[in-house]
């Protein structure tokens, strides 16, 4: 089992100090955390009549005035204090950027990461951000889709081509091209079926993030065969796709909840942070976490 843990979000983190993001990043590392998260979002909107899937008030728990970093430039700070962590995005909202760039803002990061570099996608949910951005919510699935093909044909080795609705280009050469064999590691996010439809189709894993309510048993066994579903219809296998699910950092509960992750066939947990001052409670937290869960967990 691999154990990743997430960036603290704004409301829990001074992620804007760039000395705080360095003493973070090299703390988990220190404690045997396979990899770091961070987020996205282009904007925060003030009022939003949109709900937040992952919270029953359905609003999100970050503040419109917090300070959140571009996830790529911050993942590129966070690779040149490092050494092994693997470094994702958790999730990039995929339609809003343009693929084309992003194939080479990505292939850049992973080499100069030495190829420790995963990009977790989603399709977002907040259908004002969308709008100020001057794009279409109801397509963003579709575009999702087509996006990641650009992706994949610019990564690959050699002079690139693609015929899609929105992208057509032939005879091309987008380099650099990324350190890792095949392409970055596309996570798909979602607790959707659409979701897993997708991660079946074109995911290297899949990433169905429920919060702090832990994984859900029903729900990801009926997501798993979505996933089977539409990986044969792609002519690929379920196991080429990979799970990642969700703990807390809580070292009373952590412990059962990574037991559980386990038997559900996560290779990947994704810890929430926990509270408190890296001047303070946080590292011995995280002690404490790598003591009672990391070490009873061999990878």
């Amino acid at each position: 089992m691999k154990f990743g843990i997430r960036i603290p979000p704004p409301q829990m983190g001074p992620i804007g100090d760039p000395d705080f993001v360095i003493r973070y990043a090299k703390l988990v590392e220190s404690l045997g955390f396979e990899s770091i998260w961070v987020i996205d979002h282009a904007l925060m909107c003030i009022e939003y009549d949109s709900r937040y899937p992952y919270k029953t008030t359905g609003r999100t728990p970050i503040p419109a005035d917090a300070n959140m970093p571009d996830p790529l430039v911050l993942m590129t700070w966070i690779a040149a204090a490092t050494e092994r962590l693997r470094i994702g995005t958790s999730m990039l909202i995929l339609p809003q950027r343009h693929p084309i760039l992003l194939a080479k803002e990505v292939a850049t990061l992973d080499r100069y990461s030495k190829g420790r570099i995963t990009l977790g996608i989603g399709v977002g949910w907040v259908e004002e951000e969308v709008r100020i951005l001057k794009q279409n919510f109801k397509d963003r699935g579709r575009r999702a889709d087509e996006w990641i093909e650009v992706l994949r044909a610019l990564w690959a080795e050699g002079v690139s081509k693609y015929e899609g609705r929105t992208f057509q280009f032939d005879n091309i050469a987008s380099y650099p091209k990324p350190v890792q064999e095949g392409g970055v590691p596309i996570m798909i996010g979602g607790h959707s079926a659409a979701a897993a439809a997708r991660a079946g189709r074109y995911g290297d894993e899949f990433y169905p993030h429920w919060s702090t309510r832990g994984p859900n048993e029903e729900s990801l066994s009926e997501l798993k065969t979505v996933i089977a579903v539409s990986a044969e219809a792609a002519g690929r296998r379920a196991s080429d796709v990979r799970l990642t699910l969700t703990s807390t950092s809580d070292a009373k509960t952590a412990y059962a909840t990574a037991e559980l992750c386990a038997r559900l066939g996560a290779e990947r947990v994704v810890v929430l942070p926990p509270k408190g001052e890296l001047d303070g409670a946080l590292p011995d937290e995280l002690a404490r976490f790598k003591a009672t869960v990391i070490d009873q967990f061999p990878d």
